[in-house]
């Protein structure tokens, strides 16, 4: 199935329905149901070198992909960077610009990003850089693990779960204007299609991943014709997958419940905004923004990130951000181009600079500057996995 027309029919149109492929693909073996679950990577090769398009971002992001460089080069990992600087606030921004990025993003298929602010003032046009780049590449679905980290105490700890956000449409569709002088409209969209292809992503990912239950967050007690439409997507979608659970809750009781028992959680998924919320809120469980890895997919690309995404400008030039979430998210690039072994390599090396509490940036309650953080990792890159 074709996650950039889950309506179409496979095999060059063969006439076989929907529903009867979707009972087929989930009744299959997880090797082969779970293949559909994002675009494939080349194999490795032990003389490939693998090109990523790099896009530091605004804030702090430059420092966070000077600290992945540093590690990668330490560690020998064979990846080389197309570097584009983008930016909505400094004076980097032009459609020529973001045309290189785009162009450099559709050739490599793998990219790794910080954030590119977007201003709050209007300035004539409402779709952001972030939001552009996100539609051009139809990256709709976007990932984001949700980790208690080994060593790390918080309110709850051992959390494990991961929040998949369809990010294409929704309140973030730029559809705003002005019907008479103080009244703004802003258009929610919401599509069958869109909805029923996310719903399908999340369980196809539960089901790549053996995870257990599914839920669908929503409002469609108020908005019940838009959310009404997404959660009814869900449900139809949930219906061929009976070896995964289930459920659905309203997004504020899942807040609530997110910050009260987390545990019950396990692969959610949601519309735009509900996700943009709820990736922060559970972000804070376990430890904030900056340990929070996060990737967004389309049927053909990749692009991974922080899983919160903040541009922390605050803290430019200071070194004191802190690098987990982006080194973090370098590793989960490595997994997706099949270099298992520097993958393990790097996420170890951050987990274990974690546990031992010896090296922490100043949000993890430490005094570490990045370097120290960057520096401890580097050291730590050849040792034996965590525990």
């Amino acid at each position: 199935i074709n996650y950039a027309n889950p309506d179409s029919a496979p095999y060059g149109g063969a006439s076989v329905s929907l529903l009867a492929l979707w009972q087929q693909l989930a009744s299959r073996p997880l090797t082969l149901s779970a293949s559909l679950c994002g675009p494939e990577a080349p194999p490795a090769r032990a003389d490939a070198t693998f090109k990523v398009t790099m896009v530091p971002g605004d804030g702090v992001g430059p420092e966070l992909m000077t600290a992945v460089k540093e590690v990668f080069k330490s560690g020998d990992i064979p990846v080389e960077f197309e570097e584009f600087h983008l930016s909505e606030v400094q004076n980097m921004a032009s459609e020529e610009k973001l045309e290189q990025v785009l162009t450099s993003m559709k050739n490599n298929k793998v990219a790794i990003k910080g954030k590119i602010h977007t201003p709050m003032e209007f300035k004539g046009e409402l779709a952001s850089y972030e939001m552009k780049l996100r539609r051009k590449l139809d990256l709709f679905a976007n990932v984001v693990h949700v980790n208690s980290l080994p060593g790390y105490s918080t309110r709850h700890n051992n959390l494990d779960l991961v929040i998949i956000r369809e990010q294409t449409e929704g309140e973030y569709s730029a559809l705003e204007h002005e019907s008479v002088t103080g009244v703004i409209e802003s258009l929610k969209i919401i599509t069958r299609k869109k909805s029923r292809r996310i719903a399908k992503f999340a369980f196809d990912y539960a089901t790549k991943k053996g995870r257990s239950k599914v839920t669908a967050v929503h409002k469609a007690n108020i908005m019940k014709l838009g959310d009404g439409l997404f959660l009814q997507s869900c449900a139809e979608v949930a219906q061929l997958y009976p070896k995964i659970k289930y459920e659905n809750i309203i997004i504020d009781n899942c807040c609530m419940q997110l910050v009260q028992n987390p545990y019950q959680f396990d692969v959610l998924v949601m519309p735009n905004l509900y996700g943009n919320i709820i990736d922060n809120l559970a972000a804070g469980l376990v430890g904030g923004a900056g340990v929070v890895p996060g990737e967004s997919y389309s049927a053909e690309y990749a692009v991974f990130e922080t899983g919160a995404r903040h541009p922390f400008a605050q803290a430019v030039g200071r070194n004191i951000a802190n690098p987990t979430a982006m080194l973090l998210s370098a590793a989960n690039m490595l997994r997706h181009l099949n270099l298992e072994y520097h993958s393990q390599m790097v996420s170890d090396a951050v987990k274990r600079v974690i546990k031992q509490g010896k090296v922490r940036t100043r949000d993890l309650g430490g005094y570490s500057t990045t370097g120290d953080f960057v520096h401890a990792v580097v050291e730590n890159l050849r040792h034996r996995p965590v525990s």
